[in-house]
């Protein structure tokens, strides 16, 4: 027979404490610790590992261990979060509806087109430290496996996951220029012997 226990039960099994929140609280507090790491293991230990060790068999148990082992830890990461919480509702209370419009602006507009046409930027970036022109493939060279040109030289752009894939079949003639996105950027990966006009 299966069964799913929910969390909330699981809590509720355990008599853990039952800690109201107002609504987004919870999502607010974990976006500020995402910032502050107030709960990383150099602050409050590492959980696995503590729990392993814990002898006990009861919440208050754990509650007693916990604090004989880490006397200041619950302190401090409230310290440190609520810290990062007055440092980011200082810049909240500079957003204004201009701003969250220029927000979803560069996002929409700028971080979509760039994120997903960066295929002219490596091309461009190429023919820029060859001091070539470059161009972007027309239809047609695109449907012969073309991506665009450096210089005179036609290039293919692809993932470096394609270089992994040792069972692909395909035949490339034209130099390849791998990209490997970070995320900083993209690194890109090539022959610079390819390239040269």
């Amino acid at each position: 027979m299966k069964q799913k226990i929910k969390n909330e039960e699981i809590c509720s099994l355990n008599n853990a404490v039952d800690y109201e929140f107002p609504k987004y609280a919870t999502q607010i507090i974990n976006l500020v610790n995402n910032n502050a790491q107030g709960t990383r293991p150099n602050m409050v230990g590492q959980m696995s590992e503590l729990i392993q060790e814990f002898p006990g068999h009861t919440l208050e148990d754990w509650i007693a261990w916990y604090s004989s082992k880490k006397p200041d830890a619950v302190e401090n990461a409230t310290d440190k979060i609520y810290s990062k919480f007055l440092e980011m509702k200082e810049t909240m209370e500079k957003i204004s509806r201009n701003m969250i419009n220029d927000w979803v602006k560069d996002l929409v507009y700028n971080k979509t087109y760039c994120g997903l046409r960066f295929q002219s930027a490596i091309i461009a970036k190429l023919a820029q430290d060859l001091c070539v022109s470059w161009r972007i493939a027309s239809v047609d060279e695109e449907a012969k496996g073309i991506d665009g040109f450096v210089g005179a030289r036609p290039v293919q752009i692809k993932p470096i996951s394609y270089k992994l894939k040792s069972q692909l079949a395909e035949n490339i003639t034209i130099p390849i220029v791998y990209y490997e996105k970070k995320k900083d950027g993209i690194v890109i990966d090539y022959n610079p012997a390819d390239l040269e006009q």
